[in-house]
């Protein structure tokens, strides 16, 4: 699960009570902070997060150059990333993160953590070089947080601490210095750092954080439609969508003339004669027809173009975000498909009249258009909301 942590510390003051606030409430996993008073304060729905500079916390010891919390009473386990857990009793502190720059270091954390009574003693790494990128690989596999600074823009090593983390048991929080940048750790290598660490400049950011963490895509439940009609229509013009991704043998994207209903068209994924295989791309549909983005928004065909985000649905209904590389507009003789559902809604789709166009039929079933009869299944989705410039709305609105 995703998480962020966010950065008290070069937050300016006149904002920071607000950011403090607005970070419980939008339930960010953790505040980072040098002042253990601050830390304090706040509740045990957070992780607190002490880095040594400020003011000790009032149960901490010197060992030498180490600083080790005291165990109060027992069993006491610290919060998961995702808020959840109870706190060392008294403490007012979670999380102890210290910078580290050699093995040594590294190793001194380690051996802190497993003396720590149950607070985790955890590491930071600024990534330079080959030196302590190989550094902050060796922190993931040990430490229960591993917080990385990349000092290049490259994602590269990122890639690299990911992988070699694969089976380690903390977690990673790369530094981000903004909310793109935050979206795009989170997608590196499809799985992505484990949580971030980012420093707002306001409360506004926090909640726009909080909307990136939430920023899944849903479980469609999928209906069988029946087809009721096929007809010519004659020429007119038709959207190929090319995305930057490759599709599943039972994906797609849903296509329809109205807002209420769509068919799951079929990407070029599977074999054809005479052409090559594109498994990016979906011949979807006539440019005035309805397709589904993320956020339960629809967009028309003819507006989808480079850049726009559109969700890829599978036949057991599971949907991922795509991004389209390419539309391409072209004339073609058309074929209207006109379906109904269970309960008797009329669901339409306008497509290319051509045998290299397909649709999903019930468990992935891969269908050309052409060769459709009258009582054939095909899946789709059915919408409960009507639409205004692609939002649902309740209002009376009626599609012939």
């Amino acid at each position: 699960m995703r998480f962020a942590w966010i950065d008290l510390r070069e937050v300016p003051r006149p904002q920071l009570q607000a950011v403090v606030d607005a970070a419980i409430h939008a339930r960010m996993a953790g505040v980072v902070a040098a002042d253990a008073e601050l830390l304090g304060t706040l509740p045990p729905t957070v992780t607190r997060v002490l880095v040594p500079g400020g003011p000790a916390p009032a149960t901490a010891k010197k060992t030498g150059d180490k600083e080790v919390k005291e165990a109060k009473g027992a069993d006491r386990e610290a919060k998961s990333p995702s808020g959840n857990g109870t706190s060392p009793s008294g403490t007012g502190v979670d999380v102890l993160l210290r910078k580290f720059g050699t093995q040594d270091e590294l190793d001194a954390l380690a051996a802190d953590h497993r003396a720590s009574g149950g607070t985790p003693v955890s590491g930071f790494v600024d990534v330079r070089d080959d030196r302590t990128l190989q550094l902050s690989c060796a922190g993931a596999m040990v430490l229960p947080y591993t917080v990385i600074h990349f000092a290049d823009p490259t994602k590269i090593p990122l890639e690299i601490v990911l992988a070699a983390a694969e089976s380690a048991g903390g977690k990673l929080v790369t530094v981000v210095d903004g909310l793109e940048e935050a979206a795009i750790v989170f997608d590196v290598l499809e799985r992505g750092s484990d949580g971030i660490l980012f420093t707002p400049r306001s409360a506004d950011e926090v909640f726009a954080v909080a909307r990136l963490l939430e920023a899944t895509t849903p479980q469609l439940e999928l209906s069988t439609l029946t087809v009721e009609s096929i007809r010519h229509v004659g020429l007119g013009d038709r959207v190929c969508v090319d995305t930057c991704s490759h599709f599943e043998e039972d994906e797609g994207i849903l296509v329809g003339s109205y807002s209420s209903g769509f068919v799951l068209c079929c990407s070029e994924t599977h074999p054809l004669p005479y052409m090559p295989t594109r498994p990016f791309r979906v011949n979807a549909g006539a440019l005035h027809s309805y397709t589904l983005g993320p956020d339960n928004r629809t967009n028309y065909l003819s507006e989808v173009g480079s850049g726009s985000a559109l969700l890829a649905v599978g036949a057991d209904g599971r949907t991922r975000r795509v991004v389209v590389g390419r539309a391409k507009l072209e004339s073609r003789p058309l074929l209207e498909i006109r379906t109904h559902a269970e309960d008797g809604r009329l669901v339409s789709l306008t497509v290319q009249d051509d045998w290299h166009v397909r649709v999903l039929g019930p468990g992935g079933k891969v269908l050309n258009v052409t060769e459709l009869r009258t009582g054939d299944e095909l899946l789709g989705y059915l919408a409960a909301d009507k639409r205004h410039v692609g939002l649902p709305i309740g209002e009376f609105c009626k599609e012939v």
